[in-house]
């Protein structure tokens, strides 16, 4: 798994399909190359000054790394939008919160591609 670094990148996720949660919001695009599933994670200013976006940051950081990597996609970019929720939420809910997030960017990609 590998780490969206560029900001054109994030624009491009930010294009795609997007699950909401209480601490965080996913989104998700396919992508047409053959590579792994990259992952980024960003926190607004409006959440907090730099220490909280940062404690925010690294428990979404946690997350993806606690998640079987199954529950991604192959081939598809995701990015994690964090919360200021998520610096209080329960670790294991924040978890569960995340497997669901991306069943519904599934359901929603394959809802997406029937109609076309």
């Amino acid at each position: 798994m590998d780490r969206l670094r560029q900001r054109a990148d994030f624009l491009a996720v930010a294009n795609g399909t997007r699950a909401n949660s209480a601490a965080f919001v996913v989104q998700g695009r396919p992508r047409d190359d053959q590579g792994p599933v990259r992952i980024g994670f960003t926190v607004t200013k409006k959440n907090g000054n730099a220490p909280e976006r940062n404690r925010i940051r690294r428990r979404l950081r946690e997350l993806v790394k606690r998640l079987d990597v199954i529950s991604m996609r192959p081939h598809h970019d995701y990015v994690l939008v964090g919360r200021r929720a998520a610096l209080t939420r329960d670790f294991a809910t924040m978890l569960d919160d995340l497997r669901s997030a991306l069943r519904r960017l599934d359901r929603q990609a394959s809802a997406g591609s029937a109609k076309h």
